[in-house]
C-alpha cells in the first residue's frame, strides 16, 4: 500500500488548533489521524512569527488507494544546527501497517533534500512501536532528557550520511 504526505494549509491548521476537523477532512479522516490542537497551534505560531511554511507547518498521510487520512506528521521547527525535530501519529486503526514507517522516511528524505543533516525524534520510552520504527528507519539512540512535561523522552538521530549509506552492525 502507498501513502502521501499532503502539506496543511494556514486556514486548516487554525482549524485544527480550536479543535475543529477542516470540512474537507471530515469524511476523509480515521479516528486520530489529523494531527492534535497544540500542534496545530505550534506551527500556526511559527508561521505567524515568519518560520518557513515548509518546516513548520504541517502533513496528513494519505493512503493513495483512497484517499483516507490514516495520520499526521511534521517538522516541529525549522532546522537549528543543521537539525530538525520531526513528530508523527498514526491513527489506532490503521496502526502496525508500516504507514509510521513510510511518513518517517518521506520526512527524512525531504529533510536532507531541503539542507537538514540530522534528524531528531524524541520518543517515550515505552514506546516500542515508535523506537522500532525510528531504528528501522536507521536512526540511533544519543540519550535522553527531561522533556518540557516532565516526562523522559529518548533522543534519536538519524544524519544524512547514516541514511545514505547505513551501518550494517549498526541495531
Amino acid at each position: 500500500m502507498s501513502y502521501t504526505l499532503q502539506s496543511l494549509s494556514y486556514e486548516q491548521l487554525q482549524a485544527l488548533a480550536a479543535s475543529q476537523v477542516p470540512t474537507e477532512f471530515a469524511a476523509r479522516a480515521a479516528p486520530g489521524a489529523l494531527p492534535p490542537y497544540f500542534v496545530a497551534a505550534r506551527a500556526l505560531k511559527l508561521l505567524d512569527d515568519g518560520q518557513s511554511v515548509f518546516w513548520c507547518s504541517s502533513f496528513i498521510i494519505v493512503r493513495t488507494s483512497d484517499q483516507r487520512i490514516v495520520g499526521g506528521c511534521g517538522f516541529k521547527s525549522t532546522p537549528q544546527n543543521g537539525r530538525v525535530e520531526i513528530g508523527y501519529g498514526i491513527a489506532a486503526e490503521h496502526r502496525r501497517q508500516g504507514i509510521a514507517s513510510a511518513a518517517v522516511n518521506a520526512l527524512l528524505e525531504l529533510a536532507f533534500h531541503h539542507g537538514a543533516i540530522e534528524v531528531l525524534a524524541e520518543i517515550l520510552p515505552d514506546n516500542i512501536a515508535s523506537i522500532a520504527t525510528v531504528k528501522k528507519a536507521g536512526f540511533r539512540d544519543i540519550g535522553s532528557r527531561i522533556a518540557e512535561d516532565n516526562e523522559t523522552v529518548i533522543q534519536w538521530i538519524a544524519t544524512h550520511a547514516a541514511k545514505i549509506s547505513p551501518d550494517p552492525d549498526h541495531d
